[in-house]
């Protein structure tokens, strides 16, 4: 691939067009709003200028409800030898190409399952995809040209190449993404209204759960618009279980005392198969989940202390796992939870403790 032609200059777009820029293929930038596309220049994604010719790869990077219609374009007026998009739905932009009669021996669907909850091409980076999966959904009538085309852009943003079914992909993604959003964004609308004093005690639970509903409302409309039913049959299996788990709570607050038993019965279960899909969750490059110590370790609002601390840990010969940080309420201090393998934590611990750390149980 030497040329390619990025069809909206938001995050995704911007940030594939960054890292192709950085691999030496000349990118041109396109938008509806060409002050967007100019930013993403001005950013070093590309030029804004129009190709004088047909490209090698062209990338549309449009909502999923108008991914079709910029595609039959650029499709009939023949810019590029290879088409994929990147939206989120990838079953009903395919059907929606197919109702216009175009040949697509040249398209590929294709979702980066990667995005952060900023938008636009200023919160681009050009290592947005790496190490995430990127889904490709050819069928039997995709050139193998233009299936080598996709995984060249794969490899250029050093995301991982996953094959799917089109319609599996939205079923898939509906499960790991658009429903938990929809979740997110419930239990985050509870706080909108709550007392302060309540909302003063929020932790890090809260803040996992909430994180993603920060996401831009318009954008998500775009993505559930295009894949309803596969969220909505997912959300009245949910219901199903928040009616449940209603009941049993309320058995709880009874005076008898076999319904207390099987409120508590009711509430163990769903808590139990929480812990059955929760492991199933991949872990550190994409392994099977592995258990690991925390060691805690309170820390200084300061410049430097997380640098401090990682280096401590690398001089006692102890690999960080995972991190998370828990900031104290009203204080200029945190708790930093370092993950490692269980053996490495009383090492660990000790080598902190000797430095100087204040280590947490």
């Amino acid at each position: 691939m030497r040329t390619a032609l990025v069809i909206g200059t938001g995050l995704i777009g911007t940030s594939a067009a960054l890292a192709l820029a950085r691999r030496g293929v000349t990118v041109h930038l396109a938008d509806h709003d060409p002050e967007q596309a100019r930013t993403a220049a001005a950013l070093g994604a590309g030029t804004d200028e129009a190709p004088e010719g047909p490209v090698d790869l062209a990338i549309v990077a449009a909502p999923p409800a108008h991914v079709a219609g910029v595609l039959a374009d650029v499709m009939r007026r023949g810019v590029a030898r290879g088409y994929l998009d990147v939206a989120s739905v990838k079953g009903g932009p395919r059907r929606e190409l197919d109702a216009l009669g175009l040949d697509l021996s040249s398209y590929i669907g294709t979702h980066p399952m990667s995005g952060r909850e900023k938008s636009g091409p200023l919160a681009a980076t050009g290592d947005l995809f790496e190490g995430r999966p990127w889904v490709l959904t050819p069928t039997r009538d995709t050139d193998t040209e233009v299936l080598n085309l996709a995984l060249e852009l794969v490899s250029h943003c050093r995301a991982v190449p996953v094959v799917m079914d089109a319609d599996a992909h939205d079923r898939a993604v509906a499960l790991v993404s658009h429903m938990p959003h929809l979740m997110s964004s419930m239990v985050a609308a509870r706080l909108e209204n709550a007392e302060e004093t309540a909302v003063r005690l929020c932790g890090q639970g809260i803040r996992d759960v909430t994180r993603i509903a920060a996401s831009d409302p318009g954008m998500w409309i775009d993505i559930l618009s295009a894949n309803p039913g596969p969220v909505a049959d997912l959300l009245t299996d949910v219901a199903a279980d928040l009616e449940e788990t209603v009941r049993a709570l309320r058995a709880l607050q009874s005076s008898d005392e076999d319904k207390r038993v099987k409120g508590t019965a009711g509430i163990e279960g769903v808590l139990r198969r929480g812990n059955a899909g929760q492991v199933r969750v991949p872990g550190k490059h994409g392994a099977a989940p592995r258990v690991y110590e925390v060691v805690a370790v309170l820390i200084d609002d300061q410049p430097g202390q997380l640098a401090r601390i990682f280096a401590d840990a690398g001089r006692a010969g102890v690999n960080i796992e995972d991190v998370r940080i828990e900031h104290a309420t009203g204080q200029q201090a945190g708790l930093v939870q370092l993950m490692v393998e269980p053996k490495a934590a009383p090492v660990l611990s000790a080598s902190l403790r000797e430095r100087g750390w204040a280590i947490r149980q």
